[in-house]
């Protein structure tokens, strides 16, 4: 397979190196220092199963790389409206293009049977651009457990070894283009369950993200140093348990033990917002914590909680000018 990573930092540099040793021909669109080392050098990613040095072929221009049999977005929601202007010369009249993110995709309500069908996230595709450009027919639900860094210009470093990518049609069919792309992946060393439930994948991972994203924020540490005192603890958990709520007024049902693994996460690595906010990059704050508290309000779930952390994340964001002033 032709497969080309569209966005490929620290978790798009995992998976095209994974995708690389699975077999595929890897092609990857970057920039800057990241991407001129890859065309010199290629892509090295530090793993738990040993380092892996790959050929990709990269450039900032997807024009260059032609059409795909399937593209894979690792972006930042910031930068969807980006991919959505570019991606079209790596499209052929089949390919399916897999979003593999954090936080509420912005097809979420556009395919399937759901509380809310039609609803348009327009903090996530502004315009609906994504949806005119891409369109819903050629898009695949993705998520990613991996904790990753670009720790040098061309070098991935994966924290542990508890990996994995799992996709799903956003109408829950179990489809022959997701199996492709899953095998690929697993021939790569990357597990990859495919899934006909992919939204209770993404409130499952976005859990986590809720519960330690605001909170690494506002004390600039890594999970563990946060967690490590109690009262943050114990406020993970009630923002996790808060996510359930709404998650639960959408149809989609947590169950305990998701809550506890969350709530004993103790990883060094620092949430992916936090470095964000320390590199001066756009954050996404509205795609990871916004849109969960817009869709709070719609189903009339209680966030409290969670709305006073990202009040403060935002306060933050602003004061780096990293997010619009109030007004």
């Amino acid at each position: 397979m032709r497969i080309c990573v569209f966005g490929a930092g620290a978790i798009g540099g995992h998976l095209a190196a994974r995708l690389a040793r699975g077999g595929a021909e890897v092609s990857v669109v970057a920039r800057g220092a990241h991407l001129a080392a890859m065309q010199a050098n290629g892509l090295t990613v530090h793993a738990h199963d040993g380092t892996h040095v790959v050929p990709v072929r990269a450039s900032a221009d997807p024009a260059d790389l032609g059409p795909q049999d399937a593209v894979v977005v690792t972006v930042k929601a910031p930068a969807l409206p980006a991919v959505a202007a570019g991606i079209g010369p790596l499209l052929g009249p089949e390919t399916p293009v897999a979003f593999v993110m954090n936080g509420i995709p912005w097809w979420y309500f556009l395919a399937g049977e759901v509380p809310h069908a039609g609803l348009r996230l327009t903090e996530i595709d502004p315009d609906g651009v994504l949806e005119r450009r891409i369109g819903i027919g050629r898009t695949i639900g993705g998520v990613v457990y991996s904790a990753t860094e670009v720790v040098a210009p061309g070098v991935v470093r994966s924290e542990h070894g508890n990996i994995r990518v799992i996709v799903g049609e956003p109408d829950g069919r179990i489809s022959d283009r997701a199996k492709a792309l899953s095998a690929v992946l697993e021939a790569g060393g990357m597990p990859s369950p495919v899934t006909p439930t992919i939204r209770t994948s993404v409130w499952t991972k976005l859990l986590g993200n809720l519960s330690s994203g605001p909170i690494c924020t506002l004390t600039r540490r890594g999970v563990r140093d946060s967690l490590s005192d109690p009262a943050l603890r114990a406020m993970a958990r009630t923002i996790a348990e808060e996510g359930r709520g709404i998650a639960a007024s959408l149809g989609i049902s947590i169950p305990d033990a998701d809550i506890d693994r969350v709530a004993a996460s103790n990883m060094q690595h620092k949430p992916s917002i936090l470095q964000d906010l320390e590199l001066r990059r756009p954050m996404e704050i509205d795609a990871l914590f916004g849109v969960p508290l817009k869709l709070a309000a719609l189903t009339g779930a209680s966030a409290p909680n969670l709305s006073l952390l990202v009040a403060l994340v935002k306060q933050a964001a602003r004061g780096e000018g990293l997010y619009p002033p109030i007004g």
